[in-house]
């Protein structure tokens, strides 16, 4: 299956995300000839909406492949000191081998703090700080999901970063912070934006490749966009249950050269990197790097 949807400039996520998952698909199944099946665990707080929708289409995806999936709800006044507990709790489970902490976590509950209490080693998410760290390094066994999304569409298309000029919209730290990283890593010329950001058009206009994860819809116009660009919306937002990136896309996909869709872009992708992370853990924990 094409990443382009017929003729037109429309990246297909889901193709590009059901060719990862045939491939991770694989691993798993050589893993349970050995005796090992990859376990996911997911810790859900609260009751947001669009948190419970992405954690149904994990368990859908690591199900469909063969991934042992956990779900750990709580309610949403759980306090910091308890939810750390039960942290360590789920991770005493030696079959392991990926634990999430769905975001956003209630205000309150958003600290390092919880983050960390996952070990790096099953830090599927890469938001720990060892992990970001090794990020930041160059050493690090796995990639943020979302950001490794990013990576892979560009990778499909053929695009070389090197030297390229890209827009980053949103320096938040699910995202826009780890995907600079990753794109300097790559020799790309990156421009990050944030809210406080002057002349936001101005800079998307020079750029080659532009990337936004905001979660704030028609964030980005037609008007906004060279002709030829490459477009990736990693934004989510909702209104009345419906799902919108942060591109206007009826306007930017006349002047694109490649554009993701919401929904159908980005978020399948991300949904199978983050399985691929969980599976790459697993062979780490039970020694199967260069064996698989």
């Amino acid at each position: 299956m094409s990443i382009r949807q017929k003729s037109d400039n429309i990246i297909d996520g889901k193709a590009i995300a059901e060719k990862i998952l045939t491939k991770v698909k694989i691993w798993v199944d050589e893993l349970k000839t050995q005796g090992i099946t990859p376990k996911l665990a997911v810790i859900l707080v609260g009751d947001n909406k669009p948190s419970q929708t992405y954690v149904r289409k994990k368990q859908e995806a690591a199900e469909k492949i063969g991934i042992d999936f956990t779900l750990h709800k709580y309610s949403a006044d759980i306090n910091k000191e308890q939810l750390v507990e039960e942290i360590k709790k789920i991770q005493q489970d030696e079959k392991l081998c990926g634990l999430i902490v769905q975001l956003p976590l209630p205000q309150s509950l958003y600290t390092p703090e919880v983050l960390n209490a996952v070990n790096p080693d099953v830090d599927v998410d890469c938001l720990t700080n060892d992990n970001l760290g090794r990020l930041m390094k160059k050493t690090g066994f796995i990639l943020p999901p979302t950001p490794y999304a990013v990576k892979t569409i560009l990778k499909e298309l053929g695009v070389n970063v090197e030297g390229k000029n890209i827009c980053v919209i949103g320096a938040g730290p699910l995202v826009g912070k780890p995907l600079t990283i990753i794109l300097l890593n790559k020799q790309a010329t990156v421009t990050i934006c944030s809210s406080q950001t002057k002349n936001l058009k101005e800079k998307c206009l020079e750029a080659e490749i532009i990337v936004t994860a905001v979660g704030k819809n028609n964030l980005l116009r037609g008007d906004m966009v060279k002709r030829g660009a490459i477009v990736i919306d990693a934004g989510i937002s909702f209104t009345d249950e419906k799902i919108h990136g942060d591109v206007n896309f009826a306007e930017v996909s006349k002047k694109a050269g490649h554009i993701t869709p919401v929904p159908g872009g980005v978020g399948p992708i991300t949904v199978a990197l983050l399985l691929k992370n969980t599976v790459t853990c697993a062979k780490r924990k039970f020694g199967l790097m260069k064996k698989l």
